[in-house]
């Protein structure tokens, strides 16, 4: 029943949110999030745990103003995500060229041959990063989790999908969505995957904001397979608009070097989110330090 009605949630978001005059939605979603703000439910308490490393001097009363904006910004994000399918994908990257930075970085990659693999953290709205990847580069591939109902997971395809996304399901595909990237980067194309939490033990030990935790080790591990140039993008949220940077382009020789890779990757995630923390939205557990003792000695020993 949950599940279902997540499902029919979304629905109404994508059916009725992108017909709302500009104004009205963004009002809306803005009242959304004080409105979470002020309940301080789990995930709000969570970002604020988060947060709180990434600003360590700030003041309680400084951290209530980024908690604020860091929800305000979230909300503005599944606000884009409604009004997006409805938008000009054309117009959309027309105005992040007029901010973006680091295309050399792409451009380079690709005419090396090896494809592209860049790697991101979860802030600001990636989707419209991805829509100037694909009016530029003719798209790209990603992979995503798959949600359950199998109906919500549809939908998040159809939406990604529609925006000149390939999207390969995590789990339950054809293939491997491994082996799929790989061909792709010998096709010389780009690969774009969100890479800033993997608690499992697959992910790669890592240190971030100066405390331990566990990051995707695909990114590198592409990198490594392919020869492909392994960079990060920096997606920002302006006053009226967005943009991109693309940077630290590094080549990762081969597997063994594939944790040094991610903690370089943690590092330039860590210094794009101290420069905008607000438009972090992590409100879910990232560091070892927050699992429970077992969790957490389950990761160590695995």
């Amino acid at each position: 029943m949950k599940e279902r009605l997540v499902d029919s949630a979304y629905a109404a978001g994508w059916g009725l949110v992108r017909g709302l005059p500009e104004g009205l939605a963004t009002n809306a979603f803005r009242f959304g999030a004080d409105l979470a703000t002020r309940r301080n439910g789990g995930g709000v308490q969570q970002l604020r745990r988060n947060l709180r490393r990434v600003v360590p001097d700030a003041s309680e009363e400084q951290l209530d103003h980024l908690v604020r904006d860091g929800l305000r910004s979230y909300s503005r994000y599944w606000k884009e995500t409604f009004r997006l399918p409805s938008m000009n994908a054309k117009s959309i990257a027309a105005q992040v060229d007029e901010t973006a930075v680091g295309k050399d970085v792409i451009d380079a990659g690709l005419e090396r041959g090896n494809g592209v693999v860049v790697a991101l953290p979860h802030t600001g709205n990636f989707d419209v990063s991805g829509i100037w990847v694909s009016q530029n580069y003719g798209g790209f591939t990603t992979v995503a989790e798959r949600l359950k109902p199998e109906s919500l997971y549809k939908r998040f395809l159809a939406y990604r999908e529609s925006l000149g996304f390939e999207v390969l399901p995590l789990t339950g595909g054809v293939t491997s969505p491994y082996r799929v990237m790989v061909e792709r980067l010998r096709q010389n194309r780009v690969i774009c995957l969100v890479a800033d939490r993997d608690l499992t033990r697959m992910g790669v030990p890592v240190t971030f904001f100066g405390e331990e935790t566990r990051m995707p080790a695909g990114p590198a591990r592409l990198a490594a397979s392919t020869g492909a140039t392994l960079c990060v993008v920096d997606n920002l949220f302006t006053e009226n608009g967005w943009g991109v940077r693309f940077h630290s382009p590094q080549l990762v020789e081969n597997r063994s070097d594939t944790n040094a890779a991610t903690q370089k990757l943690a590092d330039t995630y860590a210094a794009d989110i101290a420069a905008h923390p607000q438009d972090w939205h992590m409100l879910q557990k990232l560091w070892l330090a927050d699992l429970p003792e077992a969790r957490r000695e389950a990761l160590r020993t695995g």
